[in-house]
């Protein structure tokens, strides 16, 4: 799954950690998703979305979506 929270967070001036801080997880696991290394939980996408005021799937693309 492709995401675009990098962009996202650039928009809105948030580093790693102020998302990390804001969504309850750690600045290596919003590393982690950035990379698409690891694919968070609905419950976590579903609060990142939140942080940038979208839609989950304006964050979250699906590979064959592209």
């Amino acid at each position: 799954m492709k995401n675009k929270i990098k962009a996202l967070r650039k928009q809105h001036k948030f580093t790693q950690e102020d998302l990390s801080k804001r969504v309850g997880v750690s600045r290596q696991s919003i590393v982690a998703i950035e990379s698409g290394k690891y694919n968070p939980s609905l419950e976590l996408a579903f609060r990142i979305a939140r942080q940038f005021d979208c839609k989950i799937e304006d964050v979250f693309v699906f590979e064959d979506e592209l």
